[in-house]
């Protein structure tokens, strides 16, 4: 593996693993109070959808932690499942575990020698854990550092977005999402995983966002807007499946993006679980501007951070 492919397996990661904790932890549920769920369903009945999505994500706003299962898919670029323990209450944190599935992710992946790696999420970096193949080819070491401040340097405006939604993206993004459509809408009761809930479904146009009329305020929409413009974003469906304890169990996410098709779907569960990350030995961890000084690199936008450059 030459040094330019070790450099784009890095900008790879860097994209794949933040867009995958970020669109994992922005549909999460909330504080987990109890409840009847006859009694809570026929509530929800009797509100409007805005209501009810405000309710949700008030909830929200009061979550701690939650394991996350997910699927992503994202043109043929990639396909990956991630599943581990997130939480939320200062800046994302957590252990996922991802598996490369499909796409030029998955062969550039295949190349350092696995397509499964371990991501660790602290307060001022996240963390990925290579193979054996990779760490030959990086000084022995299998962990490569991504401090969130040198994400803005790693492509150009999609760093820039990279980093703002490891540190300010909170886990009602898709309930956020739905109340700007401005179209929100209730489907109807339905069964997720034994459990009830009540689905709800909206889309939105990035280009008509900051004119919508919607639940949120002007300031809300122009920095949505803002965030989904500088992910390539056009447009977007949502859909989410929240329980009678206002916690949602299951979303589901499709947008045109300038990488391609992007679907995701997720599954919450266990909330309040413990979430351990702990920081990595620094004798086995390397520092991703480091690793590309080392071989003569600098970050720049060529690649970019889109991962839309993996193929070599």
């Amino acid at each position: 593996m030459n040094s330019r492919t070790v450099r784009r397996v890095g900008f790879s990661i860097a994209a794949a693993t933040a867009l995958t904790a970020v669109a994992a932890c922005g549909s999460s549920g909330s504080d987990g109070s109890s409840g009847d769920d006859k009694t809570a369903h026929k509530a929800a009945t009797r509100v409007s959808p805005i209501a009810a999505l405000r309710t949700a994500e008030r909830s929200t706003d009061k979550a701690d932690s939650a394991k996350v299962e997910s699927t992503t898919v994202l043109g043929s670029l990639m396909s990956m499942t991630a599943d581990g323990n997130l939480g939320w209450g200062d800046g994302i944190r957590g252990t996922l575990t991802i598996d490369y599935t499909g796409g030029t992710m998955a062969d550039t992946m295949a190349r350092t020698g696995s397509t499964s790696m371990e991501a660790r999420y602290l307060s001022d970096a996240y963390y990925a854990k290579m193979g054996d193949k990779f760490a030959e080819q990086a000084g022995g070491k299998h962990w490569i550092r991504y401090a969130y401040d040198d994400l803005a340097g790693l492509g150009g405006s999609s760093g820039a977005y990279l980093k703002d939604q490891m540190q300010n993206t909170t886990p009602n993004q898709s309930v956020k999402l739905l109340l700007a459509s401005g179209d929100v809408k209730r489907v109807g009761q339905e069964t997720v995983r034994g459990q009830r809930t009540t689905h709800y479904s909206g889309n939105v146009d990035v280009a008509d966002l900051a004119t919508r009329s919607s639940s949120l305020s002007a300031s809300q929409l122009a920095a949505l807007r803002k965030q989904l413009t500088q992910a390539g974003v056009t447009t977007e469906t949502v859909d989410i499946w929240v329980n009678g304890q206002d916690l949602l169990v299951k979303k589901v996410e499709k947008a045109d993006m300038s990488a391609g098709r992007m679907t995701q779907t997720a599954y919450y569960s266990d909330y309040g679980v413990q979430v351990s990350a702990q920081k990595p030995p620094a004798s086995d961890t390397e520092d991703f501007k480091q690793l590309l000084k080392a071989q003569g690199l600098t970050p720049d936008s060529g690649d970019g951070a889109t991962g839309s450059g993996t193929s070599s």
